[in-house]
């Protein structure tokens, strides 16, 4: 039986899902419903009465559209469609009398409001409000909450609407967020006056209809009208968040979600959104050259001549760092091996088999956790390494899915079965009866902590065969936004970093995450003086991800394209630009002028890099279960807020690591 309903709207007749809701039914239809409590993602509220509409026949009042089904509507009198109004008379009345309402108590601060020009609020006021107010009375006040450096309050302007209340419930999944009291006397505050601890509390902003919830480090900086937006990809992460970078002049403003169902939905980490005051400090904006153990400033023709006359003729190795563009990668790739050198891009010293992307990109989609019934972690904690993709995980156990850890036990917002911690508990995988998991969707998520140490290899090979016994995707949650393009180019060194430590020359491409033994010659080319431009002896500025065009391939090898927001500080060049000028310096020209044609080489070698924003389907090459050692699970990340260069940058970033620490200190009870 076929669940479709035929329904009109303001005269259009549609066929819709019966399940539907009418507001969803109307975006079908193509008529706007003003909503303030409605949102897709959340559950439904239905408090806060803006969605009104008419149902013709039904109750002589309107009904709320975003909590009424279409399957709940009766039929016309000789069976027509049921017929619904959005634009009648009595519409227009309660829409006016729901804006009459909302706006009883509301600041008129909108002049002085940092959600001015972008409050939803603002603009139903002018499409469905009146022009006047009979309201004469005192208005009432609400005290502000303190909910942490990151989300500031004016509960006075709050509507009440709940979606932070349900956001932090349903998807964060903490519960600091409430709402209390009755009639005038109620209002959404947080438990005992606590702060929230969440790595993606900065979505309630997003959320907030009204501004009640604003940006703290953002507020009384600019207008959205003032602000140039461009759609990027953030590297944070290696989930690939789609955002949007908002600059106002040469510098960046703010980071803002969008929308992508595969990949983040419509939310981000607070890592991803406030991370943009470490684009302002500790930039390097001129080459450096060291001389008798001194930094000092030096041209790029002579930085370049000096870099040129290091590499030749010596033993020459290249490491590509966690945030750097495929091109760079491929570039320095092909600049390294031309001069008889290897590159290596698994910094961390992960034992991801090179050329087998079944191996390190895995064969799962990040969407498909969302239908798993069955959830295996090894070796990851997710709330720290993809606080989004974590969200995901919750969303499939609200919904039923069943949830195994085997690593560190850790709280992830979410109940899990802790099955171990050692690698006993891997090989002990092979003898357990998973009856339960075959023939329905599951999902094993293999972090970077389990391949780190010597047997990575063989804990990667012993994954893949429980993966394939049980008939489960795999997915590789990687740390470093470039791995997987640099995996997918061969940046990869037999031996690992072995290899690398036998060089006399180490050409560093924004690697700051490794530590350089005193020897070889170290030429460092990246955006912040951070590790590795404190161990470089010649130092290259080069543009952040926000300053330059680049393609990435998130975890599960989905390739994504960052667009430039802004220009480089200073004397700093683009990635490509450095790695081109400096192979003519070496009489190696690379044979590409512009990052164009460079493009054009990179999909002639790699071709599904051109297939942006689609995962492309990997061939699946098991690795052999080779023996296992004894050591026990670590996860990859210690520090969530300082996981490289542009985030150690940031002063945001230094005093939420320092609460986190705090907060991670054994409390002392009083008693």
């Amino acid at each position: 039986m076929s669940n479709l309903r035929k329904i009109v709207i303001d005269g259009t007749e549609v066929e819709v899902d019966g399940a539907m809701t009418l507001i969803q039914a109307c975006e079908v239809a193509g008529v706007e419903i003003p909503r303030f409590c409605y949102h897709e993602r959340l559950s439904i509220a239905g408090n806060c009465r803006m969605c009104l509409v008419e149902v013709v026949g039904g109750p002589p009042k309107p009904a709320a559209s975003c909590a009424m089904q279409v399957k709940d509507l009766r039929p016309g009198p000789d069976g027509q469609p049921p017929v619904v109004k959005t634009n009648s008379p009595m519409v227009k009345k309660a829409r006016e009398g729901v804006m009459e309402f909302l706006l009883i108590n509301h600041p008129l601060d909108c002049p002085i409001c940092d959600q001015g020009g972008e409050c939803d609020l603002q603009d139903q006021a002018m499409a469905y409000g009146v022009d006047f107010s009979r309201y004469r009375e005192p208005k009432r006040a609400a005290e502000d909450l303190n909910l942490g450096p990151l989300v500031e309050t004016h509960m006075t302007r709050c509507i009440s609407c709940t979606r932070c209340v349900r956001f932090t419930t349903e998807v964060a999944g903490i519960t600091q967020m409430g709402q209390t009291g009755r009639g005038e006397d109620s209002e959404i505050t947080s438990y005992l006056g606590e702060t929230l601890v969440s790595n993606l509390q900065g979505n309630i902003i997003d959320l907030c209809p009204v501004g009640a919830l604003v940006s703290k480090p953002y507020a009384f900086t600019a207008r959205p009208w003032e602000l140039t937006k461009t759609e990027s990809i953030d590297v944070m992460d290696a989930l690939g968040s789609n955002i949007r970078v908002d600059t106002k002049g040469r510098e960046v403003m703010r980071f803002l979600p969008r929308n992508h169902d595969g990949v983040n939905e419509e939310w981000i980490s607070d890592k991803t959104r406030f991370v943009w005051d470490g684009l302002r400090r500790q930039r390097l904006d001129t080459p450096y050259i060291r001389e008798n153990g001194k930094l000092r400033k030096a041209s790029w023709p002579e930085a370049l001549k000096a870099a040129a006359a290091a590499m030749k003729g010596k033993r020459v190795a290249g490491l590509v760092g966690d945030l750097a563009p495929v091109e760079a990668a491929f570039a320095l790739k092909q600049l390294i091996e031309g001069q008889g050198g290897v590159v290596e891009c698994r910094t961390d010293g992960t034992k991801l088999p090179a050329g087998n992307r079944s191996a390190y990109a895995g064969t799962a989609a990040v969407e498909d956790l969302e239908s798993a019934e069955f959830i295996m972690l090894i070796g990851t904690n997710p709330r720290d390494e993809a606080p989004v993709l974590n969200a995901r995980i919750r969303k499939a156990w609200m919904r039923g899915a069943k949830i195994a850890l085997i690593g560190e036990k850790v709280d992830l917002t979410y109940p899990y079965v802790h099955m171990g911690t050692d690698r006993a508990t891997l090989a002990g995988l092979a003898d357990k009866k998973i009856d339960h998991m075959l023939d329905k969707p599951s999902v094993i998520v293999v972090g970077q902590g389990a391949l780190t140490e010597a047997d990575g290899a063989a804990v990667l090979g012993h994954v893949m065969a429980f993966a394939e016994r049980s008939r489960s995707g795999l997915l590789v949650l990687h740390t470093a936004a470039s791995r997987v393009g640099a995996m997918d180019v061969g940046a990869v060194a037999d031996g690992g970093m072995e290899a690398v430590r036998e060089a006399q020359v180490i050409y560093n491409l924004g690697a700051d995450e490794v530590e350089i033994a005193a020897g070889p010659v170290v030429i460092y080319q990246g955006s912040h003086g951070d590790r590795g431009a404190h161990r470089a002896d010649i130092i290259l500025p080069a543009a952040a991800y926000t300053e330059e065009n680049g393609l990435f391939v998130n975890t599960e090898g989905r390739p994504q394209l960052a667009l430039r927001a802004g220009f480089a500080p200073g004397e700093a060049k683009e990635n490509w630009a450095i790695l081109r000028a400096l192979s003519a310096e070496l009489g190696a020209t690379q044979p590409w002028d512009s990052l164009a044609q460079l493009r054009q080489a990179l999909v002639a070698a790699v071709p599904h890099l051109a297939q942006i924003d689609e995962v492309p389907e990997n061939d699946w090459q098991p690795l052999a279960p080779g023996k296992l050692g004894e050591a026990t699970f670590r996860n990859a990340i210690r520090d969530f807020y300082l996981t490289n260069p542009i985030a150690r940058a940031s002063t945001l970033m230094a005093e939420l690591s320092a609460l986190a620490r705090a907060r991670g200190e054994a409390k002392i009870a009083a008693e």
